[in-house]
């Protein structure tokens, strides 16, 4: 039989403990992945014990509480809190999210926070996002247009047209779907994954593109584009409740028609 192990610089060494203040009662315990690229040291655990009576009720208000008061080593990424801007996604209890949106009253007993999987970590609970926003920018995110625009207005959709961007612009580009993607895993490097699809369905959706046929060029790849094997982790675990899996089966359609044409 094989066996796979990690190499040992990657293998997680048990961390340290910090306890919360003896008269606390309502105590849960946070399990938090480390890494310091500045030490020779492996990744390791830290558990936080913490009063969630002297906490708020979200997964960011956890965290926020163990860098403010407990450990201020602790780095991570934030921004809205309003589940807007996607900065502090990450994987809870074995789940892609984004922790402004999570209730710690959603998970029960000890809660486990890692960096979003199949990244590579620049410290802590931060992901490399930089070669996930070079492939946004590939799939060129505005509209592009072969007409002038009209003179005395903007170009104008009807409310059945706005309404097929509908599930596809609220995504906030967190990358929690794509690092949830096997096919991502092993193919990032040339599969763009469910957020992007989904953000290149975005665009050919929209009525006032006039790119659609080079859109589809580009897509049109074995790797880009059909590496999707359905499997549907992606709309699983969208903290939007999009459905990526969705639109890339209507960038596939799109294709057939295209090619029929």
């Amino acid at each position: 039989m094989v066996e796979f192990v990690l190499p040992k610089n990657s293998r997680l060494i048990e961390g340290k403990t910090f306890k919360a203040a003896a008269d606390a009662k309502n105590i849960r315990m946070f399990e938090v992945y480390r890494w310091d690229p500045d030490t020779q040291e492996n990744p390791r655990i830290d558990r936080y014990e913490i009063d969630m009576d002297q906490c708020g009720p979200m997964v960011l208000d956890a965290i926020l509480k163990i860098k403010n008061e407990i450990d201020a080593t602790l780095t991570f990424r934030r921004s809205c809190r309003e589940g807007v801007c996607g900065s502090c996604a990450m994987n809870v209890n074995g789940k892609n999210t984004l922790a402004c949106t999570k209730a710690i009253d959603d998970y029960e007993g000890t809660v486990k926070i890692f960096p979003l999987p199949h990244m590579d970590v620049v410290k802590d609970l931060v992901p490399d996002m930089t070669h996930f926003f070079a492939q946004y920018a590939s799939i060129k995110p505005w509209i592009e247009t072969q007409t002038p625009p009209p003179a005395d207005s903007e170009r104008l959709q009807s409310k059945e047209e706005r309404a097929k961007l509908d599930g596809l612009y609220e995504c906030v580009l967190c990358a929690c779907c794509s690092t949830s993607c096997p096919s991502y895993w092993w193919n990032s490097d040339r599969y763009l994954g469910p957020a992007i699809l989904l953000q290149a369905y975005r665009w050919l959706a929209d009525s006032r593109d006039e790119n659609a046929g080079e859109r589809l060029e580009e897509l049109e790849d074995p790797f880009k584009l059909y590496r999707c094997h359905t499997i549907m982790n992606c709309t699983d675990t969208c903290p939007k409740g999009l459905n990526p899996a969705k639109a890339i089966a209507e960038v596939k359609k799109q294709l057939v028609q295209k090619n029929l044409g």
